[in-house]
């Protein structure tokens, strides 16, 4: 099976290149699966139903969120009827929505998508180990599952690499969200899980995590708020991560960074051309 993560998509130009490109990959690579971090999505705080609708008919299949999960409030209603909108599963019980699905993927095949967000500089939500073990103990892989996809939003890397080596041998892939600089540590972990510690962002790499630069380097210098923080509306760049499965073992063949766009050295798939 041949799966594609599209790391943090952030405003309009994020969006713009997601939906001049994807179609394109699925055909040419033959992709099975796409799953994309959205929680940037509208002008870089949140997603709108009408920016989920967009992904969905670009050919995104699961759509994660994160910590700017409900800035933009429609969401906590809409969720609740986007089965392909996951939100971090350690949110408290009772918050909208879901933060696990299982989603057919092209070829047929059952794959779960999980979205768990960490504790270290973001919200001390519930424990995301735990919540994770939770899940892949109830749906196990090829028992449950073709296919398990795990997104980590978490701001340090360390928590990143731990949710990696936690699920190893137990997920297809977990990859790592938030910080928006694609990491060069893309590999295959012992025990046949892909792994990547930020998938990157998707969006205008001539800007501060994707923001327009005036106000992040104003808030750096003087520490004192001077506007809102912008999406930048730059050329982008779409970032993530590729990898096939093996459809004996659900685990990981192949895993490589994807970089296609306007500013940083193009990185794909070759051995899928």
């Amino acid at each position: 099976m041949r799966i594609l993560f599209i790391g943090d998509v952030v405003g309009r130009s994020g969006r713009a290149i997601v939906q001049d490109r994807l179609p394109g990959l699925v055909r040419d690579w033959k992709l099975d699966l796409v799953v994309l971090n959205g929680e940037n999505a509208a002008g870089g705080f949140g997603i709108t139903e009408a920016i989920f609708n967009e992904f969905l008919d670009a050919g995104v299949d699961a759509v994660t969120l994160g910590n700017h999960a409900w800035d933009q409030r429609e969401a906590l209603v809409f969720i609740e009827r986007a089965p392909k909108l996951i939100r971090p599963i350690n949110y408290p019980q009772g918050t909208p929505g879901r933060g696990a699905a299982m989603v057919e993927a092209r070829n047929g095949a059952q794959v779960l998508v999980i979205n768990a967000m960490g504790r270290i500089f973001l919200d001390p939500l519930d424990d995301p180990f735990a919540a994770v073990e939770r899940e892949l103990a109830a749906c196990a892989l090829k028992r449950d599952a073709d296919a398990i996809v795990i997104d980590i939003h978490a701001e340090v890397t360390s928590e990143k690499q731990a949710m990696g080596h936690f699920a190893d041998g137990r997920a297809s892939l977990v990859v790592g969200t938030h910080t928006h600089a694609p990491t060069a540590d893309h590999q295959i972990l012992p025990g046949g899980t892909a792994f990547m510690s930020d998938a990157g962002m998707t969006g205008d790499y001539d800007s501060v995590i994707g923001m327009v630069k005036d106000e992040p380097l104003s808030r750096f210098l003087r520490r004192i708020p001077s506007g809102k923080f912008e999406a930048a509306t730059g050329a982008p760049t779409l970032c993530g991560i590729a990898v096939e499965t093996d459809d004996a073992t659900g685990l990981a063949r192949s895993v490589s960074a994807v970089r296609l766009g306007a500013r940083l050295e193009e990185a794909r798939p070759v051995f899928w051309d």
